[in-house]
């Protein structure tokens, strides 16, 4: 029997919560287990296992839940630059205080 891979709590609350916002998703369009499994090319438990948050489940599955589901283009833009408020904030804290003028 092997064992989930360990990931950071946070991340792990995280995938729950992306498994059960796609199974709602999926319900509020009507589309039953077997059908989004046979959509997916995978069997009906790994779909369950997406909808439970299980880290194991291949990232190509969630990409194809996401893009039957119509929700592809969030997942597209997951670490866009320009949402990455680290980064920005990093930028920021990198620009110099003053600009000195360069003498020819």
């Amino acid at each position: 029997m092997s064992s989930a891979p360990s990931i950071p709590l946070p991340a792990a609350h995280a995938l729950r919560k992306l498994g059960r916002d796609l199974a709602l998703a999926r319900r509020k369009r009507g589309i039953s287990t077997a059908d989004m499994a046979a959509r997916l090319f995978v069997s009906r438990d790994t779909l369950w296992r997406l909808e439970r948050g299980d880290p194991t489940v291949s990232m190509g599955t969630l990409v194809t839940a996401a893009f039957v589901l119509q929700l592809h283009d969030r997942l597209a833009n997951l670490a866009a630059p320009a949402r990455d408020d680290l980064a920005l904030s990093l930028d920021e804290r990198r620009l110099p205080q003053r600009i000195r003028r360069l003498c020819a």
